[in-house]
């Protein structure tokens, strides 16, 4: 029931975001600003009390897929909130909102005895610093989808107020780069630990996971070089970007759907 309580605090908050964008709102905005940032902090609060009251129990920390793509949601919506402070970001963050609120279904959700309790602080640091880089990362994938939304409605002509939910592109791209810089930081500190802290980091059940990420860690290193390098930027830093998020997002849920839900095995 909680699930739904939140799902709809964050997509109201979302839409007022949205609104606030739109020039025929213009003169409700300084209504709808401070009243989406009330509803959306009242749901950030709320979905961290619930999620960290499923993850964090006496027996250690219990993360399942579901409560692993609820933190990711919570994230989004923390990011949301802060992102919508710049007015050329309250489209996006309307967006990041309503994703949050999507993955907020799956708190404490998980099929009996496909998840175990995880007690080492190490194991916890390096699923959480792993955690943080993708939903980091999940922020750019929507920044870089939202550019080529955008990208596509001005080849085409195709100005009207709806643009106004979108940042300019130059802004996009200098907002994807930076996040991209930040998330390949945190992703290699998750791989550095996880081949520090995890025994046997290639065992059979976890190579696919472990070589996914190494693989996608590369595929952001490539951006970055590019950017630097020979000013890599437009459609194909972009969609260089999303196949280095795909790779990830197998190397990660892929992984753990097959362990927790098909096989009864936890990775960690």
């Amino acid at each position: 029931m909680f699930q739904i309580t939140i799902f709809f605090l964050y997509i109201i908050a979302g839409i007022s975001y949205a609104l606030s964008r739109l020039p025929r709102f213009a003169t409700s905005s300084a209504l709808l600003l401070p009243f989406a940032f009330v509803i959306a902090t009242a749901g950030l609060i709320w979905h961290a009390v619930v999620l960290f009251g499923s993850i964090l129990t006496p027996a250690g920390m219990v993360l399942s897929i579901g409560n692993s793509a609820s933190i990711i949601g919570l994230q989004l919506a923390l990011i949301a909130v802060l992102g919508a402070t710049d007015p050329r970001l309250r489209g996006l963050a309307g967006g990041l909102l309503i994703l949050g609120g999507i993955a907020a279904f799956f708190t404490a959700t998980s099929r009996p005895g496909a998840s175990s309790d995880i007690t080492a602080w190490q194991l916890q640091a390096h699923i959480l610093i792993s955690l943080f880089a993708y939903g980091l990362l999940s922020v750019g994938a929507i920044v870089a989808v939202f550019a080529l939304v955008q990208d596509a409605r001005l080849r085409a002509g195709r100005i009207t107020a709806v643009n106004q939910l979108f940042a300019p592109l130059e802004t996009n791209e200098r907002l994807l780069y930076g996040i991209a810089a930040t998330g390949f930081s945190a992703l290699l500190l998750g791989v550095l630990s996880g081949l520090t802290f995890v025994d046997n980091m290639f065992a059979q059940h976890l190579v696919h996971k472990t070589t996914l990420s190494i693989l996608a860690l590369v595929l952001f290193g490539v951006l970055l070089a590019g950017r630097h390098l020979a000013g890599w930027r437009g459609r194909r830093a972009v969609y260089l970007y999303l196949c280095g998020f795909g790779t990830l997002g197998l190397a990660y849920f892929g992984s753990r759907y097959v362990l927790e839900a098909l096989l009864q095995r936890s990775w960690g």
